[in-house]
């Protein structure tokens, strides 16, 4: 696939930008850089390469922390009632 000006007039449409004719030849230079990139990796033959299932994300413990930050911010506020703040009604 090749970035000719026709393509990049609709990408730039979809992306609502005007370009230069100068800026349009740099970023589909750019952009066709990009997808060769793309098209080489794709050529790589990945057949013989295992998964690693057994990778997993380290679990913490779940420690309980301070619980009374709400009580905290509220001792701040200049108006609060029952745990929420009171505030003028706005229409």
């Amino acid at each position: 696939m090749m970035i000719d000006e026709l393509l990049l007039g609709k990408l730039q449409k979809l992306a609502m930008i005007d370009l230069s004719q100068e800026e349009a030849a740099e970023v589909a230079s750019n952009l066709n850089e990009i997808l060769s990139f793309i098209d080489n990796l794709s050529s790589i033959n990945t057949d013989d390469i295992a998964l690693s299932t057994n990778a997993k994300t380290p679990l913490r413990d779940d420690v309980p922390k301070d619980s009374n930050v709400a009580l905290n911010v509220l001792e701040n506020a200049p108006k609060a009632l029952d745990g929420f703040f009171i505030v003028p009604k706005i229409i």
